[in-house]
C-alpha cells in the first residue's frame, strides 16, 4: 500500500519552463519522426538520391572527359564517336559548377519533391483533421500558429534535405574538381543563392503543403492536386505563352516561379533562361508572395474555426 501510494503520489514538473515557441520545434520533431517511420518515405529518398548521384557523378564526367579525352574518338558500338560529342547531351545540364547547375538539379529534383509533399501534408496534416488530433493540440497552451510552425518546420526540413543539402553537395564536389581556392573565393555568392533558393521554396510550398492538407486531408487527392500544380499547369502555361505571345502566363506556373526566385538568388542571366521568354524575377517573387498571403489566409480562417468550434 505504501508503495502504490508512492506512484501515485504527486511530482512536481522540476524542468526549466520554456514559451510556447519550444511547441512548434517539439512538432517539428515528432512529425519528421511519423514521417521516418513510413517505407515508402525512405523509398521516395533513395529516388530522390537518384537524380543527386546523376548529378554528382556527371558533373565528374565532364570534367573528365574535357581533361583526358577532349581530342580523342572512343568507339560505342563500333561506331567512331568524338568524346566532344559526348558530353553535347550533358551540356544541357549545364554541369559546370556554374547557376544553372544547381538551378537545373533543384528542378528535377521537384519531381520527386511533389510526391513527397504529398504524403508529407497527408500524414503530418490532414490525418489531424480527419482523425481529430486537432482540438487536443489546440487544448494545449499552444496557440494555432505555433501549430501551423511546427507542421511547417517538418515540412520545410524535408524540402531542404532534398534540395538544398545536395545542392550544396555538388557546390562543394565542383570545387574540388576544379581550382578549390579560386572557385570558392570567386563562386562563394552561388552558396548564398542555393541556400537562398532552398528558404524561396521553404517559404512558400510549406504553407501551401499545410494549407493543401487542411482542404483535402487524403493522399490520393493530395497528389493530384500537386501533380496539377507541377505538371498540367506547366504544359498550360506554355501553351498560353506560344498561342498568345505573351510570357506573363507562365506566372501561373509555379515551379517555374520558383526557379525564377531561385536563378535571381544565384544571380543567373534572365537571357540563359530556358525556355524562352520568361517573365522579369520581380514578377515571380510577386506570384509566390500570393500564394504564399493566400495560403496563411485560409489557414487562419480553418485552424480558427476548429478553436471555436471547441
Amino acid at each position: 500500500m505504501a508503495q502504490t501510494d508512492t506512484l501515485l503520489r504527486y511530482r512536481p514538473w522540476r524542468g526549466t519552463p520554456r514559451g510556447p515557441l519550444f511547441a512548434s520545434t517539439a512538432l517539428a520533431r515528432a512529425s519528421l519522426k511519423l514521417l521516418l517511420r513510413r517505407r515508402l518515405m525512405w523509398g521516395l529518398f533513395a529516388l530522390a538520391l537518384l537524380v543527386f548521384f546523376f548529378f554528382f557523378y556527371a558533373q565528374y564526367l565532364v570534367v573528365w572527359i574535357a581533361n583526358q579525352l577532349a581530342t580523342e574518338t572512343v568507339r560505342f558500338a563500333g561506331i567512331p564517336v568524338n568524346a566532344r560529342n559526348i558530353t553535347r547531351f550533358l551540356d544541357r545540364l549545364a554541369l559546370n559548377g556554374t547557376d544553372h547547375t544547381f538551378g537545373n538539379f533543384i528542378w528535377y529534383q521537384g519531381y520527386v519533391l511533389v510526391i513527397v509533399l504529398a504524403l508529407a501534408g497527408s500524414v503530418l496534416v490532414g490525418n489531424d483533421f480527419s482523425h481529430g488530433s486537432l482540438p487536443f493540440y489546440l487544448s494545449k497552451p499552444i496557440g494555432r500558429w505555433h501549430y501551423v510552425l511546427g507542421k511547417c518546420l517538418a515540412i520545410g526540413a524535408l524540402i531542404n534535405l532534398l534540395t538544398t543539402v545536395p545542392a550544396v553537395v555538388l557546390w562543394l564536389e565542383a570545387g574540388l574538381l576544379y581550382d578549390w581556392k579560386s572557385y570558392y573565393l570567386e563562386n562563394f555568392t552561388l552558396l548564398l543563392g542555393i541556400i537562398g533558393y532552398g528558404f524561396a521554396l521553404t517559404i512558400t510550398l510549406s504553407p501551401l503543403t499545410v494549407a493543401t492538407a487542411v482542404l483535402v486531408r487524403r493522399t490520393v487527392p493530395m497528389a493530384m492536386i500537386w501533380m496539377g500544380l507541377f505538371v498540367l499547369l506547366p504544359m498550360l502555361s506554355g501553351w498560353l505563352v506560344e498561342t498568345l505571345k505573351d510570357e506573363h502566363w507562365r506566372l501561373i506556373d509555379l515551379w517555374n516561379d520558383l526557379y525564377l526566385c531561385g536563378l535571381s538568388c544565384l544571380s543567373a542571366d534572365p537571357a540563359s533562361i530556358r525556355p524562352q521568354p520568361q517573365p522579369e524575377y520581380w514578377q515571380a517573387w510577386i506570384a509566390t508572395g500570393a500564394v504564399v498571403v493566400a495560403c496563411v489566409l485560409y489557414l487562419r480562417r480553418r485552424i480558427q474555426a476548429v478553436e471555436i468550434v471547441q
